[in-house]
């Protein structure tokens, strides 16, 4: 019996998503280290790079960044398959849902930060609504809304901003491809 070889072709998007996900499962990892009063409540960090692929190239690069930062996050964090990861991933694909709607709103007034704002809100939000389905199946969840939404609009706004601030720079030049 005879064995075949599949090469897979590596091509510089590949590279690039690739980068970009290492960026945003490194700031996943200091978010862990952040000390919070609640469970749940924390900075988001890695939504800034959502944010800044976002705009520099495309909601499906974003799709995948973001992807890619659940999955690996969730098994370097070790909650791979445990409820942790499956409110990672509702929020996640509630943000990405939201920012690709966002897209069709006029870019005037919907920048950085009023994205960054809008996502996360519909981070808390899947994340809450499964809380509420499925682990905590009594309507007392939503009283924490509150306390979730303002740290929601503080978050949103910070990241926002910095998403703002990095997309004013030009962005990285591409790197020269291997053979």
């Amino acid at each position: 019996m005879t064995q075949s070889v599949i090469e897979l072709t590596v091509t510089d998007e590949d590279r690039r998503i690739a980068w970009l996900a290492t960026a945003a499962v490194a700031l996943s990892l200091v978010d862990a280290a952040i000390p919070s009063p609640l469970p749940g409540v924390k900075p988001g960090l890695a939504n800034i790079v959502t944010l800044v692929v976002l705009a520099r190239y495309g909601w499906a690069t974003a799709v995948w960044v973001s992807g890619l930062r659940v999955l690996a996050g969730s098994l370097l964090l070790g909650y791979f398959l445990a409820p942790g990861f499956f409110l990672s991933l509702s929020g996640t694909v509630l943000s990405l849902a939201t920012l690709g709607l966002a897209h069709y709103l006029p870019s005037r007034w919907f920048g950085p930060v009023s994205l960054s704002i809008l996502a996360a809100f519909a981070h808390i939000g899947g994340q809450l609504l499964l809380a509420r389905l499925w682990l905590i199946p009594h309507d007392g969840v939503f009283l924490l809304t509150p306390v979730f939404a303002a740290a929601a609009l503080v978050f949103g706004t910070i990241n926002g901003l910095i998403a703002a601030k990095l997309l004013r720079d030009p962005p990285p030049p591409p790197e020269p491809t291997h053979a």
